[in-house]
């Protein structure tokens, strides 16, 4: 759906599961698509390059987020958000809808 405005589908699908679940790393995020990790390795890497989103590692993990200093962000979520609505629902369940559930107590990291 906004393939053709960003000009790459791995861009809707990142954008979307970021505005779902704030923050995710690549490899999370092409095991749920069922894609090449390099994928969304080097998209992320262009959005961040472009200050639409940054990372940090915890651990070995890099995690991406949504830049809150980005000057257009809100309009971008809105528009995100839009188009998400549009979404069909199998799509919506399918690949928007993981299951996250805390740590246990006590569980070591």
């Amino acid at each position: 759906m906004l393939e053709g405005l960003f000009g790459n589908p791995v861009i809707e699908k990142i954008f979307f599961t970021l505005l779902m679940y704030d923050e995710d790393y690549p490899l999370g995020m092409a095991k749920i698509f069922g894609e090449p990790v390099n994928r969304f390795q080097q998209q992320l890497k262009r959005l961040e390059d472009n200050g639409i989103v940054v990372s940090r590692l915890v651990g070995n993990v890099r995690l991406y987020t949504f830049n809150a200093r980005y000057p257009f962000l809100k309009e971008l979520k809105a528009l995100i958000s839009k188009a998400y609505d549009f979404l069909p629902d199998d799509e919506k369940n399918k690949y928007y809808k993981r299951r996250t559930r805390p740590r246990r107590a006590g569980k070591p990291l």
